[in-house]
């Protein structure tokens, strides 16, 4: 779990990285308010369409489990691991 909101915080800060980044280049100040003003809200928009287009992404592309899940347990002093049956 942690790792599918650590993907989805990194896809949605990835334009604000890549914009101050060409703030940086164009040698304009990365950290003034003016630089950012206008395009902190179509920044944010594309974030959360790649977060959105990940997940659609991740459920269409995933093997669907089917039947039940059988946890890990112990059988005649053996250990069995978990199991979809």
């Amino acid at each position: 779990m942690t790792r599918a909101l650590l993907q989805g915080l990194v896809l949605f800060l990835l334009p604000f990285v890549l914009f101050a980044a060409y703030l940086v280049i164009r040698r304009r100040n990365a950290l003034a308010w003016s630089s950012w003003s206008d395009q902190s809200l179509w920044l944010a928009i594309a974030g959360l369409v790649m977060v959105i287009v990940s997940l659609v992404v991740t459920g269409l592309t995933t093997d669907g489990q089917t039947g039940a899940f059988v946890p890990t347990h112990i059988e005649n002093g053996r250990v069995v691991p978990g199991q979809f049956q």
